[in-house]
């Protein structure tokens, strides 16, 4: 199972970086993500170069999509061409988003019927696209998700691994990276995040 981190120029590297570094550690069982940019070199918010592992059009091999965040946004929703290059199918795929991420899934008519996650830089350019803003990290509808603030990534790779590989899965992930003597503190407050964000569609 593959995962896309699409990472634009001006990315914030909480936001790209924590999730893939977190799905990376299940790549023994089958889980690998890789950092997916539409050239070659991205630059990060903080002038951090970066080599994708994948060129854009790898969105539409995996099985997971995540758009990451970033400063410059609102310059990819007025992208038309770039825009194109984003050919989701929430039926067939997960796909989330970080942040201004939630931007894009908006763009792509993919929040039309759910409210979304965002950070608060974003949220009222989320709004202006008449998607309802949660006051929560996480939130997520069938096979759509999002997450508001930086941190909250560990709660979209949570839900990756949980809908991929188990809830076993994602909390052995949380304990091994959880700050020693907090690690049950860390995955019970991870798993209760995708638990309370999570509707299940039927």
């Amino acid at each position: 199972m593959q995962v896309a981190v699409v990472t634009f120029d001006g990315f914030n590297e909480l936001d790209s970086f924590i999730a893939s570094a977190l799905i990376n550690r299940c790549r023994k069982d089958g889980l690998e993500a890789f950092i997916t940019t539409p050239t070659p070199v991205v630059t990060s918010m903080n002038g951090v170069e970066v080599t994708g592992q994948r060129p854009m059009e790898f969105v539409t091999e995996a099985d997971v999509v995540l758009i990451g965040s970033g400063v410059k946004a609102r310059e990819v929703v007025a992208d038309d061409r770039l825009i194109s290059r984003l050919a989701l199918d929430p039926s067939r795929q997960l796909v989330g988003a970080q942040c201004s991420g939630a931007l894009v899934l908006a763009r792509l008519g993919l929040l039309d019927s759910m409210p979304a996650c965002t950070d608060m830089t974003s949220r009222p350019f989320v709004e202006a696209r008449d998607v309802t803003v949660l006051d929560a990290p996480f939130h997520a509808e069938g096979n759509i998700a999002t997450a508001g603030g930086c941190m909250a990534s560990q709660y979209l790779a949570t839900w990756v691994i949980t809908r991929t590989l188990g809830e076993a899965a994602a909390r052995g992930v949380i304990d091994y990276v959880a700050p020693v003597g907090e690690n049950q503190e860390s995955v019970d407050r991870a798993m209760r995040a995708v638990r309370a964000g999570e509707v299940v569609l039927r």
